[in-house]
């Protein structure tokens, strides 16, 4: 399949938000935390950053074993002014190891929100959205990732999309910032928007975190996925002299997971983007 020559756009239900994104200084460090088995992802979770006192956190889930994985995965507008939708719930038979999963740990209606990313082995779809409150962890895991101070995500309703999402809010912390906290809105590309929030804070080399939707995916060689509704785990994210590159693992609406380096300037966001952007030196 040929990759479109231009920068995708979507249209979405409500007026564009004049910001095109909403990021907040924080700080962000290093954090391992233990997740016990035979509870749901979202109840694991919510009890190890309780027992560390971490109100706010980006986790990596690589390896994880669950005995049940519940997952959707984009599927087109459903006609009810959405521009896209997700699909019906996966419920593979059997057990499923994680290869790669993110997830971000906020805040809906003063209760724990998680929203998680992942590709796996052993079920197919290989990529999609993990219902963390109906997946279960099939052993203990050692929990790699960030904690932040100073900021955290709490789902809002978006006029602009017509969906619930997260947006990130400040919050007191004593420690000097390291890192932002971001959404970015569609129709921009994800990696000049990267950039120009990590200008505009100063930060030259770092590291990207984060999930969020494309616009269809259009990877560095040729590889493309038509959907114009897809979803991305970032894998690697450099900032590197200002400059921006992202490998992501995306899936579309047929469940087709692939892998790579993003082309830079063609790949536009579709509803959301959740980054975490930590300075290096």
């Amino acid at each position: 399949m040929t990759p479109p020559p231009a920068l995708r756009h979507i249209t979405h239900p409500g007026q564009p938000a004049q910001a095109r994104d909403a990021a907040v200084p924080c700080h962000a460090r290093p954090v391992t935390l233990t997740l016990r088995a035979g509870a749901t992802v979202t109840q694991a979770i919510t009890d190890a950053l309780a027992q560390a006192g971490i109100q706010a956190a980006y986790l990596r889930l690589d390896g994880a074993m669950l005995s049940a994985l519940r997952f959707v995965i984009p599927a087109p507008a459903p006609g009810d002014g959405h521009a896209a939708w997700y699909s019906r719930t996966y419920a593979p038979a059997q057990p499923v190891r994680l290869l790669h999963a993110g997830v971000h740990a906020g805040w809906r209606e003063g209760a724990r929100f998680l929203h998680c990313h992942g590709l796996w082995d052993g079920a197919a779809p290989a990529m999609g959205h993990v219902l963390c409150p109906d997946s279960i962890l099939a052993a203990p895991y050692q929990a790699t990732g960030w904690a932040i101070e100073g900021a955290g995500l709490h789902v809002e309703h978006d006029p602009e999309t017509e969906f619930s999402l997260f947006q990130p809010h400040s919050a007191p912390h004593d420690a000097a910032p390291n890192a932002v906290l971001a959404t970015l809105r569609p129709n921009r590309d994800i990696g000049q928007a990267l950039q120009r929030i990590a200008a505009r804070h100063g930060m030259q080399n770092g590291r990207i975190h984060g999930i969020g939707s494309l616009v269809g995916t259009c990877f560095q060689g040729g590889g493309y996925i038509d959907s114009y509704a897809t979803e991305i785990l970032i894998r690697d994210g450099r900032l590197q002299a200002g400059k921006i590159a992202l490998d992501v693992a995306s899936v579309g609406f047929d469940g087709r997971a692939l892998a790579g380096w993003l082309k830079p300037d063609a790949n536009a966001v579709c509803v959301t983007a959740e980054v975490l952007l930590i300075a290096t030196t």
